[in-house]
């Protein structure tokens, strides 16, 4: 078995906790994503699940799915209209959506992450043609050496900017829209009543409340995007907004009675961007 080698302490153990919901929604009766290489992977990882299972999280799997569906609808499409795109997965963590979604032959995918992430995914997926995995931070730019500059681009970044400062948010985006011609960068961002609630946690109870604060929140991103030259906000819509997809139809009365209330129905809103 592949040991993850990780605590829960900071942002590369949150991937954890998102491969865990993913397995659970794909062994539900009823999946929402149905991701059966992350189901897969739990079974090969060694790492006491039950400590995920403890937490509560459960109840959180198929948000998790619901916003993974979002994500993957938004890369099917962009590789429908560019058959002969480049992919950047920033943050990939342990996901698998290179292998979900399958993309043609002419398509350049790259999963990057941090180097102890990736050399976990090593022992889970192979690269492969068109396929490859890098080793860099978010905030270093180094990583940007190993991709191409032409054509067009997606780049996706799910479940991490929330955890950078909107300083370093802003230069990484300028350091993508300037290395590319021209593509999209697709995100997602929590609302500021939850970034503030978890930086309360944070300092409140960090034996309690040991995963990151969140740092940036979807009310700094009109800022950011505003002042990135080139880029363009397309559309945001809440993960929660997709609750009628979810086939179990407790699942669907339960979202959607979240959905009712707006403060929670914008808990996390996925933004689409282009340049």
């Amino acid at each position: 078995m592949a040991s993850s080698g990780m605590d829960l302490t900071d942002v590369r153990a949150t991937m954890l906790r998102t491969l865990h919901l993913r397995a659970l929604d794909a062994n539900s009766p009823a999946p929402v994503l149905g991701d059966r290489y992350a189901a897969e992977a739990v079974r090969r990882i060694d790492y006491d699940w039950g400590r995920l299972a403890k937490r509560g999280l459960a109840n959180d799997c198929y948000a998790v799915a619901l916003r993974a569906n979002r994500f993957d609808d938004l890369a099917a499409g962009f590789l429908r209209r560019h058959a002969d795109a480049a992919v950047i997965d920033l943050g990939c963590g342990l996901d698998s959506r290179a292998f979900r979604l399958a993309p043609g032959s002419g398509v350049r995918w790259f999963d990057i992450d941090l180097p102890e992430v990736v050399e976990l995914r090593r022992r889970l997926y192979a690269d492969g043609d068109g396929y490859r995995m890098l080793a860099g931070s978010a905030t270093d730019p180094r990583w940007l050496r190993e991709l191409p500059s032409d054509g067009p681009t997606l780049v996706i970044i799910e479940g991490l900017l929330m955890y950078l400062s909107p300083a370093a948010n802003r230069e990484l985006f300028r350091r993508l829209t300037e290395h590319r011609t021209t593509g999209e960068i697709v995100f997602d961002g929590v609302a500021p009543w939850v970034a503030a609630k978890s930086r309360v946690l944070k300092r409140c109870f960090p034996r309690w409340h040991r995963a990151p604060a969140y740092l940036t929140s979807q009310r700094d991103y009109p800022g950011i995007i505003a002042e990135t030259p080139g880029l363009r906000q397309i559309t945001d819509v809440g993960v929660l907004t997709d609750t009628h997809r979810a086939p179990d139809p407790s699942v669907r009365r339960y979202y959607g009675l979240l959905g009712k209330v707006a403060a929670i129905e914008n808990w996390m809103r996925v933004f689409r961007t282009a340049f």
